[in-house]
């Protein structure tokens, strides 16, 4: 990341890694398949090895999606009472492909978060 920032205007994290593009140049790809990352951006040559997102992704989209999901079950079973294989007709499909769409959103916001924020492991100062 020691690169000079001067050549590349500041870019929105949030959008850029919602579309799953550089942290730096917001042209060249973030992802070499559906979660691996590529080595480096063809556009601007910034090397990824900097980016672990970790569990974070999956952690966001695990708690945030079971609480729309659960509370909008609910509601459909206090208001409807529709029988158990509609449930599982709606919720399962639903579940699993916002599950997978949010999980490489939000791994390419945090990823280019990390960036704009030169986020990095933590160091123990012995000065």
């Amino acid at each position: 990341m020691g690169h000079d920032h001067a050549r590349y205007a500041p870019v929105d994290p949030v959008s850029t890694g919602f579309k799953g593009r550089c942290p730096r140049c917001a042209q060249g790809q973030l992802f070499d398949g559906f979660l691996a990352l590529k080595k480096e951006c063809l556009n601007c040559k910034l090397d990824y090895a900097f980016a672990d997102s970790g569990d974070g992704p999956a952690v966001f989209v695990m708690t945030g999606l079971g609480f729309v999901v659960v509370g909008l079950a609910l509601w459909l079973e206090v208001n409807y009472s529709p029988p158990l294989w509609l449930h599982l007709a709606i919720w399962f499909p639903l579940t699993i492909g916002l599950g997978l769409y949010l999980l490489r959103a939000i791994k390419g916001i945090m990823i280019c978060l990390q960036y704009r924020n030169k986020a990095a492991q933590g160091e123990i100062d012995r000065g």
